[in-house]
C-alpha cells in the first residue's frame, strides 16, 4: 500500500474524532462520548470514500447514474452510521462504562442521526461534483489555485485507444461509445493509483497529467501505463463475452513547463497552454508511426533518472517533431519479461 494512503488509516480516525468533538460541543454531549462515537462513524465514511473499504460496492456505485449513485451512496451512508454507532455504543459500555446499558448505548438521536444523514447528504453531492469534475481539477478551482495563470512543470501522458474507428464501424457508434466509457473506467484507478489526474478526454483520447513531484517519485507516470495493461489483461475474458475485442492502445509521456489557468464562465475547467503539451501529442503521433505502443520522451527520462529494475527503455535516437525546431530524444517503453505486443 503506498505510504499516503496508509497514513489516512490514522488520519481518517483523526478526523473522525475532530468530527465528533464539534458536534459535541454544539448539541452539548459529553465530549469522551461524542469524540469516540465521531472515530467509529465518521472514519468509516471517510475510507469508504478514499477508495480503502468495500473498494467493488464504490465502483459499482460511481459508474452508475447520477440518481442511481445518490440513493446508493446515501443508503451505504446510514448502514454505515448505524452500525458506526452501535460499536462506538458497545465500546463505550463494555470498554468504558460510560452508559448504563449496552441498549441505551447503541440508540443515536433523532438530532445524532439527522446531523450525521445530512452531513451524508452533503458529501455525497460534494463528491459526485468532484467525479463529475475530477479530483484535481475539482480542488484546484475550489481554492482559487490557477485564477490566475502559472507556470508549473508536469508530466503528460496522451493515451490513445487502438482500432477505435474500425470498432465503430462494426459495431455503431453507441457501442463504440460504450466500449471506450468502460476502457476509460478501467483507466481510473491505475491513475489514482499513480497520483495523477485525468484532466480531459478527447474522442478516443484521455488525457493523463502529474506534478513533477508526484509523477517521477519510483517512476509512478510510467508504472500507470503498465498497471493499465495488466488491468485490461486481468479481465481479457470479460472484455470479449461484452464487446468481442480486448482493448489495445497506444501511449506517449512527455513533460515541462506549461501555463495553467482557469478559462471559461459558465463551465470552467483547468487548461494548460504550452510547448510540452503539443509536444505529447506529436509523440502520440510519432508512436502511431512507428508502430509502438509506448512511447517516451529523453526529456522525461533525464528528469526520472535510473529507471527501476523493471522497466526497460529501448532508444529510438533524435527524431523531427512537428512543431520543434530541434529533433527530440525518443525511447520506447516496456516492461521486463513482458513483449512490446502487451500493449497493442
Amino acid at each position: 500500500m503506498p505510504p499516503f494512503r496508509a497514513r489516512f488509516w490514522l488520519v481518517a480516525p483523526a478526523i473522525g474524532a475532530l468530527a465528533g468533538l464539534l458536534y459535541g460541543l454544539t448539541f452539548g454531549v459529553e465530549p469522551f462520548v461524542a469524540v469516540v462515537r465521531g472515530v467509529f462513524i465518521g472514519a468509516p465514511l471517510m475510507l469508504y470514500e478514499r477508495g480503502l473499504m468495500l473498494r467493488r460496492w464504490r465502483a459499482l456505485t460511481r459508474r452508475a447514474a447520477t440518481p442511481v449513485f445518490a440513493v446508493a451512496t446515501l443508503a451505504t451512508y446510514v448502514a454505515m452510521i448505524v452500525l458506526g454507532n452501535a460499536v462506538a455504543g458497545t465500546v463505550l459500555h463494555r470498554g468504558f462504562g460510560v452508559m448504563a446499558d449496552a441498549r441505551s448505548a447503541m440508540m443515536m438521536t433523532e438530532t445524532g442521526f439527522a446531523y450525521a444523514l445530512g452531513i451524508s447528504a452533503f458529501a455525497t453531492f460534494v463528491f459526485r461534483v468532484r467525479d463529475l469534475m475530477g479530483p484535481r481539477v475539482f480542488a484546484s478551482l475550489l481554492v482559487g489555485r490557477y485564477h490566475r495563470p502559472i507556470t508549473e512543470e508536469r508530466i503528460f501522458l496522451f493515451l490513445d485507444v487502438a482500432g477505435s474507428t474500425r470498432f465503430a464501424e462494426e459495431h455503431g457508434d453507441l457501442a463504440a461509445q460504450s466500449w471506450l466509457g468502460a476502457i476509460f473506467a478501467a483507466l481510473a484507478l491505475p491513475v489514482h493509483r499513480a497520483r495523477g489526474s485525468i484532466d480531459d478526454y478527447v474522442g478516443d483520447m484521455a488525457l493523463v497529467s502529474w506534478s513533477m513531484d508526484r509523477g517521477t517519485r519510483d517512476a509512478a507516470c510510467l508504472r500507470c501505463v503498465f498497471d493499465f495493461v495488466r488491468t485490461i489483461e486481468a479481465d481479457r475474458e470479460g472484455w470479449v463475452a461484452r464487446f468481442g475485442a480486448v482493448p489495445t492502445f497506444r501511449a506517449a509521456l512527455h513533460c515541462g513547463p506549461v501555463v495553467t489557468a482557469e478559462i471559461g464562465l459558465e463551465r470552467r475547467k483547468i487548461a494548460y497552454f504550452g510547448d510540452a503539451l503539443n509536444t505529447t501529442s506529436r509523440l502520440e503521433g510519432l508512436a502511431k508511426e512507428l508502430d509502438v505502443p509506448v512511447i517516451v520522451s529523453g526529456d522525461l527520462l533525464d528528469r526520472l533518472g535510473p529507471l527501476p529494475a523493471d522497466l526497460r527503455a529501448a532508444d529510438l535516437g533524435l527524431r523531427p517533431v512537428r512543431g520543434r525546431k530541434e529533433p527530440l530524444r525518443i525511447a520506447a517503453l516496456r516492461e521486463a519479461g513482458r513483449t512490446g505486443a502487451a500493449a497493442r
